[in-house]
């Protein structure tokens, strides 16, 4: 099984979009979306090329995969680190921005 490591923006963003859930959309719906990203945790470690590359940056290195949540409303970004065996979530994607913010944001 693979380490999952949370890059610190990430990490904060996901908390900002949780608890922007539970105040606009109520305690069940934010809830329902930190079960998705628990999911999805569970999933990559034991399953760490199920969800498909990214679109948006193929041809870079190393290979970025995604994962939509919340209604395909967010991406998380991520890539698989061979050597150290870990998932390195890099990024939470808003889908409702300009994808091209999302390539200059990805070094």
């Amino acid at each position: 099984m693979a380490k999952i490591i949370w890059e610190d923006e990430p990490k904060l963003l996901l908390n900002q979009f949780i608890d922007y859930a539970g105040l606009e959309y109520g305690k069940s719906t934010a809830k329902r979306w930190a079960t998705e990203v628990q999911a999805f945790e569970y999933r990559v470690k034991s399953f760490l090329e199920s969800y498909p590359p990214e679109e948006l940056l193929i041809g870079r290195s190393p290979l970025y995969r995604r994962r939509h949540l919340m209604n395909r409303r967010f991406k998380i970004i991520y890539y698989y680190d061979e050597a150290d065996n870990t998932v390195h979530v890099i990024d939470i994607w808003d889908t409702r921005r300009n994808p091209s913010a999302l390539i200059r944001r990805i070094k």
